[in-house]
């Protein structure tokens, strides 16, 4: 099983002419995840080939405008398409109140049909979970609540050897329980540890979320081990002081943390408008932590 990351958007507040504000799409097996919604987001999911009736589950972060004005654009749109379908909202509870008075004024039925989930913001809580998947949400330190999300997926059943069932004679109603690991008892009253009759299945995978924020230690366990972290990287490593009084990172903070949380890659974004070179975001990051990619609008990355 894969994951498939799209960049929609990898701006701050400010707007730029060529990127947008937060926004990111997560396609996992049976899900399309929206991951913040930023102004313009219904515009980048189109050029970028995304079908508007898959989403149904949306992440918003915190209730900073460049991560959720861009909602009710696309709700309204996603009814005139006549997508019949509950959205499935996890944000912070004050969001509906935000919304709703605006979600009234769309003319005729609204056939898409907005579930709202609060996020919790004093500890880490699963607010997701299919066969495949599960997500949780975990609080960061921002200005206002705010939380990251950490979509990870579930643990496969060990793999059995096909010479091993031939061998011990095993018959199929036996192998689920061996999959889930019990041992296997042949009809001569030998035990077979399970070691021996099945492989491990691969390591589960796992993406973190995390913006905004500033550099937030306790984050790190959480996000322990994660294939691709996305960590906002607002300023470059000059503007640290700015960053401390706005509860921001920069690119140096954000390596940090890939290099604390033991993370496989991790991709920066969440650029200040100030700066037009985000090259020079990736170069300073690499110094801390060599694996390291700067986001960039429509750019896909296959976990």
């Amino acid at each position: 099983m894969s994951f498939e990351l799209t960049i929609l958007g990898s701006n701050s507040a400010l707007p730029t002419s060529n990127r947008y504000p937060t926004a990111q799409v997560l396609e996992v097996p049976g899900r399309c995840f929206l991951i913040d919604c930023g102004e313009g987001t219904q515009i980048q999911i189109r050029r970028n080939k995304i079908s508007f009736s898959k989403i149904r589950h949306i992440f918003i972060s915190h209730l900073h405008g460049d991560h959720f004005y861009g909602l009710i654009g696309l709700i309204s749109t996603m009814n005139l398409m006549g997508i019949k379908s509950d959205l499935h909202i996890y944000s912070p509870s004050e969001l509906k109140d935000l919304i709703q008075p605006q979600l009234d004024y769309i003319r005729g039925e609204m056939t898409v049909k907005p579930i709202f989930h609060p996020l919790n913001f004093k500890k880490p809580q699963q607010i997701f979970e299919d066969k495949n998947v599960e997500v949780f949400s975990f609080p960061v330190k921002h200005s206002i609540p705010t939380s990251g999300f950490l979509f990870k997926e579930k643990t496969k059943p060990a793999n059995i050897k096909k010479d091993m069932i031939k061998a011990f004679n095993i018959p199929i109603a036996k192998i689920k329980d061996i999959k889930a690991g019990a041992d296997f008892l042949t009809e001569d009253g030998h035990t077979i540890s399970n070691n021996k009759l099945t492989t491990s299945p691969p390591p589960p995978k796992s993406y973190a979320f995390c913006t905004d924020t500033a550099f937030h230690p306790p984050i790190a366990e959480i996000i322990k081990g994660a294939d691709l972290l996305y960590h906002e990287a607002t300023f470059l490593d000059k503007m640290k002081d700015l960053a401390g009084k706005t509860l921001h990172s920069t690119t140096k903070e954000a390596a940090q943390m890939a290099k604390l949380c033991g993370a496989k890659k991790l991709l920066i974004g969440h650029y200040s408008a100030r700066f037009k070179n985000i090259e020079d975001f990736e170069k300073e990051a690499r110094t801390v932590f060599k694996n390291t990619e700067a986001a960039r609008d429509g750019n896909k990355y296959t976990i």
